[in-house]
């Protein structure tokens, strides 16, 4: 790789990591980095390094972490780089005077097969809605968020008992391999630019994939077996679907978080959010069309535990309902 093509990297959690370091190990001249400012975190609130940040730290790279990226300081600090090509990955919204700089533009890698599920959240979205296959994108920054030309595209199944973690890997195992083809495709002056087709045209519902929030995250008992099925694994392991025990003896309710279920598909007259347990190996939640079985459980305060052990310090669960 010519050391004369000079590439600045914009990124932040772990998804971000992966790309970073196949453009390293491929031997990109990544001349900086980009990420978000040290923030405070957990119970002690002791400042948090992005895994972008750690991860850099590593080689002698500068890393910049503006708090506003239309600072006039940040902005001269990108312009001494003298970047040809910007390169994002789970990051920020850009302005346009930043990703319009380098003489080749930004491109930016995205976690679904655009212009379906354009936004911030494309895996949970994709499994929430049941879709069996998904894919990852690169494309060119325009003005419109994830609107710009596309470079390349690669499809990848979403299988049954994927959940938003297992697809979070393999999209970026797979987005980190797409986006060396695509630098090494614009290096060479070799790469498509096509536009973003709209898929009514194609006969196909366009789906967006807006942030997650946790009123978001509670669960319906009452849908279809199939969609509660989808939406808790598509929100596993985070930001976690969420629900409320409510005891029919007292009206006491308590908060959990489920991470993991499995489908039994059967017919029964029971009442949505029902339980059906031998308070020792099994939790089932009644739903439509069949029960999920609750493999994995979080009450508020307390750690996750699996099914049994939630059940040896959980006593009379037959007494409560899912609300």
């Amino acid at each position: 790789m010519s050391k004369d093509f000079r590439i600045i990297f914009m990124g932040t959690p772990e998804f971000a990591v992966a790309s970073l370091k196949t453009l390293l190990v491929t031997g990109f001249n990544v001349v900086g980095v980009v990420t978000a400012p040290d923030r405070p975190a957990g119970r002690g609130q002791k400042l948090q390094e992005s895994d972008v940040k750690q991860f850099t730290r590593n080689f002698d790279i500068p890393i910049l972490q503006p708090e506003k990226l239309k600072s006039p300081e940040f902005i001269d600090q990108l312009r001494e780089l003298n970047a040809d090509l910007q390169v994002v990955v789970a990051f920020r919204m850009l302005p346009e005077s930043i990703w319009s700089m380098p003489r080749l533009g930004t491109i930016n890698l995205h976690a679904s097969l655009l212009p379906q599920y354009r936004g911030a959240a494309p895996i949970n979205w994709a499994i929430i809605n049941g879709d069996k296959k998904t894919g990852i994108t690169t494309f060119f920054i325009e003005k419109e968020i994830d609107t710009g030309k596309i470079i390349f595209t690669e499809e990848v199944e979403i299988t049954e008992t994927d959940n938003a973690g297992t697809l979070h890997d393999k999209l970026m195992i797979n987005g980190a391999n797409l986006l060396v083809k695509t630098v090494t495709a614009i290096q060479s002056n070799q790469y498509p630019q096509n536009e973003q087709t709209s898929p009514q045209l194609q006969g196909t519902e366009l789906r967006n994939a807006p942030k997650i929030f946790k009123e978001t995250c509670k669960i319906n008992w009452a849908e279809d077996i199939d969609k509660t099925y989808n939406f808790i694994r598509g929100l596993s392991p985070y930001p976690t679907a969420w629900t409320v025990l409510q005891n029919q003896q007292n009206s006491e309710t308590i908060l959990a978080k489920i991470f993991d279920t499995e489908k039994e598909r059967v017919t029964h007259n029971l009442p949505a959010g029902s339980v059906v347990s031998d308070e020792k190996d099994y939790l089932k939640v009644a739903v439509n069309h069949g029960f999920l079985s609750i493999k994995n459980i979080q009450v508020e305060g307390k750690k996750r535990l699996s099914v049994q052990e939630f059940l040896r310090g959980f006593k009379n669960i037959r007494s409560f309902r899912f609300v």
